[in-house]
């Protein structure tokens, strides 16, 4: 295809809609994000809310929480009315400010300390491990649905520690909670989010009062430090434990099932990177990060301005929404040299995958730890490992990434411990 000229970029630029896109653009948004950033870097939507791509322009919103709030209860008032999913997305921990923000995060942040974090690597290989022998077997896999999405599901679930017998739903669950988060809403989408809320807080309600009659231990259960709050400090309410741990079984799941997902993808469409990985595996570290700056697997954030302010030299009104292209920001060619090119070996790659500032990701350790055994024990198993037919895309703006992805697989003659 040849590359388009400056016109043609001028008019995807014009003409861009975040309510209105067509298929090409889920296949690949990165045409339409580098015109935008060239020509209309804060581009004002139809709606009057403003969609950035410049990296600069993304991290200083992200920096200003003052500034650029993430309270969504007047934004998502007129998308979700009085609905399930407006109680849900407008508890989270992710769409609140400080100082409710603050007191939610810091319980979570104190189950995810690194030394918890390093303790769930034994367990996380044999997962990994396991399910790499389920495949052998087969000698083909759907990377997504029998391997990338159950890594998270089990790791979220025993944060949590969520009977296994009871896991089961949580994935489409989640699917059907963050599917309401696109940019235009369906009527069937907006159903199944709700339905999918109602009976969410409906087992956790059950769940919770369980643990509340058997705690856990604090330090390594999620939901028993919830219940319990801080030491001499307030507790959550009932709402606020109940669509919190709904955040976090979700705020685990899609993004890390993406990541695991596209890198494996990404690795296939660039030889001689996978080359370079399974050759010295030690470069795993920096190959997550280009994964998570390449193919970011959230790429879209959401601000409201709280004051009359300006973005990049444009003037915002106070109660504008602004939308950070996270895709974007991590393919600008002022930060990232050849920002198209996959290299595991890019340094430095400050990318803006986990967002940035008081609101960047909690579990950032924990999903570049699921990526790290999960991708690098793939490839070391299967080195050969190729497309079996067309992937499919998960049709999704806000969240990037893939619905089923057959593989054919050819094990290394030998297995890597």
């Amino acid at each position: 295809m040849p590359p388009a000229t400056a016109s043609d970029a001028s008019t995807l630029a014009r003409d861009f809609d975040l309510r209105h896109l067509d298929p090409a653009f889920h296949a690949d948004p990165y045409p339409a994000y580098h015109a935008l950033r060239a020509y209309e870097p804060v581009k004002r939507m139809p709606d009057g809310s403003l969609f950035l791509t410049r990296f600069r322009d993304v991290q200083a919103v992200y920096r200003d929480a003052k500034t650029f709030s993430s309270d969504k209860t007047v934004e998502f008032k007129p998308k979700y009315g009085d609905s399930p999913l407006y109680a849900h997305h407008t508890t989270s921990l992710v769409f609140n400010d400080p100082p409710r923000h603050t007191r939610v995060r810091k319980l979570i942040a104190g189950a995810l300390t690194a030394r918890a974090i390093a303790a769930m690597e034994p367990g996380l290989v044999r997962l990994v491990d396991g399910l790499l022998d389920a495949a052998a077997e087969r000698g083909r896999i759907d990377l997504i649905g029998e391997f990338a999405s159950a890594i998270p599901v089990e790791i979220i679930g025993n944060l949590l520690d969520v009977p296994h017998a009871e896991r089961e739903p949580l994935r489409d669950w989640s699917l059907a909670i963050l599917g309401a988060l696109e940019p235009s809403l369906t009527e069937a989408q907006f159903e199944r989010g709700n339905r999918a809320v109602d009976e969410f807080v409906g087992y956790l309600r059950d769940l919770v009062a369980r643990r509340r009659r058997e705690p856990g231990d604090p330090q390594h259960d999620v939901l028993t430090r919830l219940i319990q709050g801080e030491e001499g400090g307030e507790q959550l309410s009932e709402v606020e434990l109940l669509q919190n741990c709904i955040f976090i079984l979700n705020a685990g799941h899609e993004t890390t099932t993406n990541l695991i997902g596209n890198g494996l993808v990404t690795l296939t469409q660039w030889p001689e990177q996978r080359a370079a990985l399974l050759h010295e595996p030690s470069l795993i570290e920096s190959a997550v990060e280009e994964c998570l700056r390449f193919e970011s697997s959230n790429q879209l954030g959401n601000r409201m301005a709280t004051v009359d302010t300006e973005i990049g030299g444009v003037v915002v009104a106070r109660g504008t929404p602004v939308t950070l292209c996270i895709g974007a920001a991590n393919r600008d060619p002022e930060q990232f040299a050849e920002p198209d090119r996959f290299d595991i070996r890019r340094d430095p790659n400050r990318h803006l995958a986990f967002g940035f500032g008081i609101h960047q990701c909690a579990g950032l350790s924990l999903a570049r730890l699921e990526a790290r055994i999960a991708i690098g024990r793939f490839v070391q198993r299967f080195p050969r490992y190729r497309l079996d037919g067309e992937p499919t895309r998960g049709g999704r703006v806000r969240f990037r990434g893939f619905a089923e992805v057959p593989l054919e697989l050819e094990p290394a003659a030998s297995r890597t411990a």
